[in-house]
């Protein structure tokens, strides 16, 4: 089932038109952000609000269908930062424009998905000279 133009809407809109993952604003991207299943499509996660994220193009693709991956600290295979059951404060914090992940779950998220990328860095210099960045605080 795909994503309707009204429920596009409604991610985009809980989500302050900013990926849930790394935060970065969709202002000013040339490219449309993804909606992206929490739990993927192919582990049976359905097409509905609650398993809804808005995710940057980045994000999306190297999140994939991954649930888990390894927490770089521990070595061990962790569940990845769900934006609908976690607390984006709890698992990451802001240094700079860098994401630093807090937690085996947050560290293990922002290497899967390479969440300190160079050209999310560049971007992030430029949001912060917009005062877009950081992003407002997420429960």
């Amino acid at each position: 089932m795909g994503v309707s133009a009204k429920m596009r809407q409604a991610v985009t809109e809980r989500a302050m038109n900013r990926c849930e993952y790394c935060g970065l604003s969709a202002d000013g991207q040339a490219a449309t952000f993804h909606v992206d299943h929490v739990i993927p499509q192919v582990a049976g996660g359905p097409t509905v609000l609650e398993n809804l994220a808005l995710a940057c193009i980045h994000c999306s693709l190297r999140k994939g269908a991954k649930r888990t991956a390894a927490d770089p600290a521990t070595g061990k295979t962790v569940k990845l930062f769900s934006p609908r059951d976690d607390s984006w404060d709890r698992h990451f914090k802001w240094s700079g424009v860098n994401v630093v992940g807090k937690t085996p779950s947050g560290r293990a998220t922002a290497a899967a998905l390479d969440l300190n990328n160079p050209s999310h860095l560049i971007i992030r210099g430029f949001e912060s000279r917009m005062e877009r960045h950081p992003p407002p605080s997420r429960r």
